[in-house]
């Protein structure tokens, strides 16, 4: 399977739509990933953050960010024509970890989207796709300012399995963005046995 933009047939074609996760922790860039490389207006569930959240809300490292997302970031981007992916951003906070289930019901993989100024927040939804067997991807949001190390240092610090793809990535920037995403499908394919050959374009 290649998701470069095929020549070979002319006849229109029924895409097959994908649903892909986007998680991590609060102010991990997740609803700036989704917005990137949505081909349509991407649909937001952002809320102002209240004085009666901050209690409950770890606004550690990110005490600038003003809102959240409550239930969810939805977009579309296509791959190729016959390839479509959905993209489902998670909510960050604890308190809406009971969404979870819900959004991953059919998703063939997930984006664990990390910063290294605060990698112990992406540990929770680590946890949650090795436990449900949904395969996934870290990619590795380069915020200005932060520290840049090899990927093989964020593997070892987030005790991954090896097969597990780690990039770095701008979750302000469509290629890079979706460089991501087709590693994440091209992980979760070849995790089923059907070992994709994408042509990167």
């Amino acid at each position: 399977m290649a998701f470069g933009r095929s020549s070979r047939s002319k006849r229109p074609v029924e895409p097959v739509t994908l649903k892909i996760l986007v998680a991590g922790g609060f102010g991990v860039g997740k609803t700036t990933l989704v917005g990137a490389v949505s081909e349509i207006r991407p649909l937001r569930t952002e809320e102002r953050l209240s004085e009666a959240g901050r209690p409950v809300d770890d606004l550690a490292g990110v005490e600038g960010k003003d809102t959240t997302t409550v239930a969810m970031d939805f977009g579309r981007i296509t791959l190729r024509e016959d390839l479509v992916l959905y993209l489902f951003g998670t909510p960050g906070q604890d308190r809406f970890w009971f969404l979870w289930d819900e959004l991953a019901q059919g998703a063939l993989g997930a984006v664990v989207l990390a910063d290294t100024r605060r990698l112990e927040d992406c540990f929770a939804a680590v946890d949650y796709f090795e436990r449900r067997g949904i395969p996934f991807t870290v990619a590795v949001n380069l915020f200005e300012g932060a520290g840049q190390f090899p990927t093989e240092t964020v593997r070892a610090a987030l005790d991954l399995d090896p097969e597990v793809p780690v990039l770095l990535c701008d979750a302000r920037d469509r290629s890079s963005v979706r460089d991501v995403l087709v590693a994440v499908v091209e992980h979760a394919l070849a995790r089923a046995g059907l070992s994709p050959e994408p042509a990167r374009t």
